[in-house]
Parts: C-alpha cells; structure tokens; sequence
C-alpha cells in the first residue's frame, strides 16, 4: 500500500472509534463539545448497568469499588494536567468550579483589590470574577488588539499595578482559535505580585494541559470538550489550595479538594472519562497511563489536526463573500474559525449548511467580551471547530456548501 493509503486506513479506523462519525454528517461544532470514543461511552454504560446509583460506602464492595472511581478520575485527571491528584478537582462544569473560586476569593478580597480579564474570554473565566465586584473588587479588561484580536503585554503592564491580584487569561480563545503564551504571561503576573486564572477548556482538546511549565495558580479545563463526558475540572496551586476559604460541608477538613467538589460526584461520568483516557493511552501507544502516554498522544493529535486546520483557515480565507475575524493565518492558532457570510446571519447560515449535513455552531458561545470589541455581539458569528478525528473531507464539504 501506499503511504496515502495507509494514512487514509489509520484514520477510517480511528474515526470508526466515534459511532457518531457514521452518520455521514460533517461535524464542525468540536468547540462546543467533542465527540465521545466507543470505551467511554462502554465504561459509563457499564457502569450503570453493575453499579446504577450506588453512592461511595466503605461499608459494602460495591460501595468501596465506586469510591474508588473518584480517587482513579483524580489520579488520570492529574497525569492529564501534570499535577498532584491533591490538587485537582472533578465537578459538573469548568463553569461551576471557577464560581465556587470566586466565592471562596470573595470571602478574602474587597475595596481596593483588582482583577484583570483578558478579552478573549469565554463567560466562564470573566463572569465569576466579575461576581467580585459585589464586595467591591475593581475589575479590568485587558483587551486583544484588533484587528487579530492577540494580547499584547505591554497592554498588560499597563494594567497591573499593586493592588492586583489576579489575572484572567484563556489557553485557547473558544471562538477566534487565538493561543495566547501563557507561560510569559503568568511570568509577567507573578512578577507583579498577582495570581493567574487560566482556561484550559478550548485548549485541552488539541494542546496537553501543563501547570508546572505554565505556571499558575489556577487552571479549569473541561473533560467533555477532550472526548470525554460532561464533566469539569479544577486545578489549584498547593499554597492556593491550602489556604482558599471556599464553602463546604462542615465536616470536609479545610483545604481538602474534595471539599470544593460539592456533593456526590458523577461517578457513571467518571468512568466514562476514564475510559476517554484510556482512549488517549492508546493513541499514544503505551501499555499504561502516563504523563508521556499522553503526551505522545497529543503529538499524534497535532500531526492529525495539522492538514485539516490548514485546510479550513485557507479554505475560508479564500471563499467570496466570506469575513473571517481574527488570525489570518495557522500561528499560534488552533483549528477554530470564526466567520461570516455577505449578507446572511451566522443562524442562517448554520441552519442552511446543516440543512446539507455540515454542522457548525452559530452565535456568541459565550464569548462576550471579544465579540462585543469586535462589534459581532449578540448575534456573533458562525464557528467552525475540527478536533483530532476531523477530516479534510469534512472541512471541503463546508467549504463546497458556503460556496
């Protein structure tokens, strides 16, 4: 066989691991949710048909094996982030999780303090911060300088000052593809005194998530946006951790993780990522969970997603009657595209191409902040997203139904 046929056979099988992926349809919407392997949706059935709601007992064997989940999601979460299980979180939503920081940080800061958040931000990573003006922390935008839409740090420096104490910043813009340099931005916060809050969730999907080389304080990504299901997940710097005054039940020792976890978790949906994990295993070729099973995971992610990114930004780029916001080019992007189309509505135009079986988003995903800068919010735009099992052939369908 030739090299083209032999790639051409690797995908078919990878992609036959997504059952959704048989319908025929092109999907295009990995932004807002990606796509589940047949081992993760396996593990949550499984365990619902053994387990269904047994709640975590050290009582019973059923209990004790469902206890264990927990510490097992934990453990996997923490080879995902290259932390300490310690310090990682599993809840409903990234979103739910940065509130219940926020509350926490609410109990400590007040008059004089200030927040800064950048203007690329999905809601989720500005609106729990925002909940601090309430006891009168003074918030900032630092915004992306258009018509790319990249921050820039000497805006930054601008902005920090001594009462500073944190700085909001995405991985990966949610809408515009935007990958800010995170490790030099939390340099230039710590520098000034001032903690940083990082959004992983656009990011995990196509970059491996590492908070020792990032370097900051807290870190949220979503387990349902890398192939897993609807879960979201925390991670917070030891010396944050320890001290973070966040509501929980009485009886939780303060500091314990698993106090800011609320609850009993969702542990059909913990064994559901567990096995998305495993999926990421094998696809890194190794016999067991690593940090560099995944990390050569997500080597094989990038060369997967690398043509078919390439395709969809030029192939958008050149199609008449087409605007596309932001980056104008693949530099320290990833494989999401926001556009527009001459004289239609992002809704019209999402509903006309997945009337010809090409799905892609259409609206402001919450992305508030950049697309009001960029004059697009409410009605926001129509977004495009390949993940790591997105073909090319998916990408020329959408660019054949625009045209």
């Amino acid at each position: 066989m030739t090299t083209s046929t032999v790639e051409a056979v690797a995908q078919a099988a990878l992609r036959a691991q997504f059952p959704p992926l048989a319908s025929g349809r092109a999907y295009l919407d990995n932004a807002a949710g990606g796509l589940l392997p047949e081992r993760s949706i396996h593990a949550v059935t499984a365990h619902l048909t053994q387990y269904g709601a047994v709640n975590a007992m050290p009582s019973h064997e059923p209990g004790r094996v469902v206890a264990g989940l927990r510490g097992q999601a934990r453990a996997g979460t923490a080879l995902f982030l290259n932390a300490d299980p310690a310090d990682v979180a599993l809840g409903p939503s990234a979103t739910a999780l940065a509130f219940r920081v926020a509350a926490a940080l609410a109990r400590v800061w007040g008059p004089g303090d200030e927040v800064i958040v950048s203007g690329l931000e999905h809601e989720a990573n500005a609106s729990p911060w925002r909940e601090l003006e309430r006891v009168g922390v003074t918030v900032r935008v630092w915004h992306a300088r258009q018509p790319d839409m990249r921050l820039h740090p000497d805006d930054l420096a601008a902005l920090l000052g001594a009462r500073t104490r944190l700085v909001a910043v995405t991985a990966a813009s949610n809408v515009l593809g935007v990958m800010p340099d995170i490790a030099a931005i939390t340099a230039q916060v710590r520098a000034a005194g001032a903690w940083t809050a990082v959004d992983a969730v656009h990011a995990g999907p196509h970059l491996l998530p590492d908070v020792q080389a990032w370097g900051a304080e807290i870190v949220t990504f979503s387990p349902y946006k890398v192939f897993g299901p609807h879960l979201g997940a925390l991670w917070l710097r030891p010396e944050v951790r320890a001290t973070l005054p966040w509501p929980r039940l009485s009886f939780m020792p303060e500091g314990d993780i698993a106090g800011i976890e609320h609850g009993t978790p969702q542990f059909e949906l913990l064994a559901g990522w567990l096995g998305t994990l495993d999926y990421l295993r094998e696809l890194g070729g190794a016999e067991s969970l690593t940090r560099s099973a995944l990390e050569q995971a997500y080597v094989q992610i990038a060369a997967l997603e690398a043509p078919v990114a390439a395709r969809l930004v030029q192939g958008l780029l050149d199609t008449p009657g087409v605007t596309v916001y932001g980056p104008q080019n693949l530099e320290h992007r990833v494989g999401t595209v926001a556009f527009r189309v001459h004289g239609e509505t992002p809704d019209a135009t999402a509903v006309r191409l997945s009337a010809q079986g090409v799905d892609a988003g259409a609206g402001h995903f919450y992305a508030v902040q950049p697309l009001t800068d960029l004059n697009l919010y409410p009605q926001g735009v129509v977004r495009a997203s390949i993940a790591h099992y997105t073909s090319v052939d998916d990408v020329n369908r959408l660019l054949s139904a625009l045209g």
